[in-house]
C-alpha cells in the first residue's frame, strides 16, 4: 500500500503536465450501447479490451519508453496509454531531474521512473534493494523486465512492466481505476493518470477495459471541450459506474447533487450542495446555448419546476448528460431528449 504523495512531474510545475486537468478520459460507448440493443459481438467484446493506438500526443513519450509502454501493455493486459499516463505524472517519462528519478528516493521513498515505493511513507511495493539481482526472490512486484539479471528500479526496462503487474495484480483487468488508486491512494492521482491515457490514445478514446462488464460500461464520450468544462466532464467521467447514494459526496458514491458539486470543485469551482441551490445560483440559458459543461435540471420525484429536484452535467450535444439517478443505480450516461420534467439549464 502506498502512501499519498505529490506527482514529481507535477510539482515541477511544467506546461505539458499542467494539460493533464484538461485531458478526457474516454471510452467506447458505442460499442456499450449496441451490445445493449442487440448482445454484444465477441468482436466489440475483443475490443473493449484492445491495445489503443497512439495519438501525435504520444510523439513527446521518448521511443525507448513507448516501446517499452506497449510491450508491457501487451505482455500484460494493461492499455499501455495508463502505462504511460504514469510515466508522465510520476517522472515525465524519465525526464524528470527531481530527486528519486534516476537515483536515491523522493521525500516520500518512491524510485525510479514509475515511482516505486522502496521505502518510507511510500512503502516498499517494490521489494528488496532498489537494485538487487533477479535471483533474489524479494515478494515485491519488481521484476527483470528486460531478462539481464538485474531488477532496477530506475530503468524503464524493469520498471515499466513491474507497474504493469502491479496493476494486473491489483485488478486492473476488472476495475483501472480501483488499481491506480491501489498505486498510488490519490483520487487526483488516478484522474490525472486516466487523464494523460486519453491524450495518448489516438482520436482521444482510450479503451478501459473491465472483464466483468462486457459492454465496457466505463466509457465516455470523445474528446472533451478545453476549459473548465473539459475539467468538470474529466471528472464527472470517472465516477461512471459508482452507486447513487443520497446525500454522497463522493469518492465513492454521490447523489445528483453531489456530483455536480463535487465535478466543479475538481474545475476549482465553488456551487452550492443542493439542485435546487444550483439553480438559484447559476447562469440560466436557453436550451439552444447549452453546451458540454453546462447543468441540466429536471423537477424529479423531489422537485418542483421552480425547485427542481434533479441535476445531471451535459456532456454532448443538447441533450446527453452524465447523472447520478437515483437510489438502486449507478452513475451513468443518459439522454434527456423529450424529458417531460426538465426545468432548464444554467452554467455555474
Amino acid at each position: 500500500m502506498r502512501a499519498p504523495r505529490p506527482h514529481p512531474a507535477t510539482d515541477r510545475g511544467s506546461a505539458a503536465i499542467a494539460l493533464t486537468v484538461s485531458a478526457a478520459v474516454v471510452m467506447l460507448l458505442a460499442i456499450a450501447l449496441i451490445g445493449a440493443v442487440a448482445g454484444i459481438s465477441a468482436q466489440e467484446a475483443s475490443a473493449c479490451a484492445a491495445q489503443p493506438a497512439a495519438s501525435s500526443a504520444a510523439a513527446a513519450i521518448p521511443a525507448a519508453y513507448l516501446a517499452d509502454y506497449q510491450k508491457a501493455g501487451a505482455a500484460y493486459g494493461i492499455p499501455w496509454t495508463v502505462l504511460a499516463g504514469i510515466g508522465t505524472v510520476e517522472s515525465d517519462n524519465g525526464q524528470s531531474d527531481l530527486p528519486g528519478v534516476h537515483s536515491g528516493t523522493n521525500a516520500f521513498g518512491a524510485a525510479g521512473p514509475m515511482q516505486f515505493g522502496v521505502g518510507g511513507a511510500a512503502g516498499d511495493t517494490w521489494g528488496g534493494a532498489p537494485i538487487h539481482p533477479a535471483t533474489q526472490h524479494t515478494g515485491g512486484y519488481g521484476i527483470d523486465g528486460d531478462h539481464n539479471g538485474i531488477v532496477d528500479v530506475y530503468d524503464p526496462g524493469d520498471a515499466i512492466p513491474s507497474a504493469a503487474w502491479f496493476l494486473q495484480a491489483h485488478g486492473a483487468t476488472a476495475d483501472i481505476q480501483a488499481a491506480l488508486f491501489d498505486y498510488n491512494h490519490s483520487t487526483q492521482y488516478v484522474s490525472d493518470v486516466l487523464a494523460w491515457a486519453a491524450r495518448y490514445a489516438a482520436g482521444g478514446a482510450q479503451a478501459i477495459s473491465a472483464a466483468d462488464s462486457p459492454l465496457c460500461e466505463q466509457a465516455a464520450l470523445g474528446p472533451l471541450p478545453p476549459g473548465t468544462a473539459g475539467k468538470v466532464i474529466a471528472y464527472a467521467e470517472q465516477q461512471i459506474g459508482k452507486p447513487y447514494q443520497w446525500g454522497g459526496t463522493g469518492p465513492d458514491a454521490f447523489d445528483c447533487s453531489g456530483l455536480t458539486m463535487m465535478a466543479y470543485r475538481a474545475a476549482g469551482i465553488t456551487i452550492p450542495r443542493t439542485s435546487q441551490q444550483q439553480w438559484a445560483f447559476g447562469q440560466q440559458i436557453p436550451a439552444s446555448q447549452a453546451r458540454p459543461g453546462d447543468l441540466v435540471f429536471f423537477a424529479g420525484s423531489d422537485g418542483t419546476i421552480t425547485a427542481p429536484g434533479h441535476v445531471g452535467i451535459v456532456i454532448a450535444g443538447h441533450d446527453l448528460m452524465i447523472d447520478a439517478p437515483q437510489t438502486g443505480q449507478t452513475i451513468t450516461t443518459q439522454s434527456f431528449a423529450g424529458s417531460t420534467d426538465l426545468v432548464g439549464f444554467t452554467r455555474p
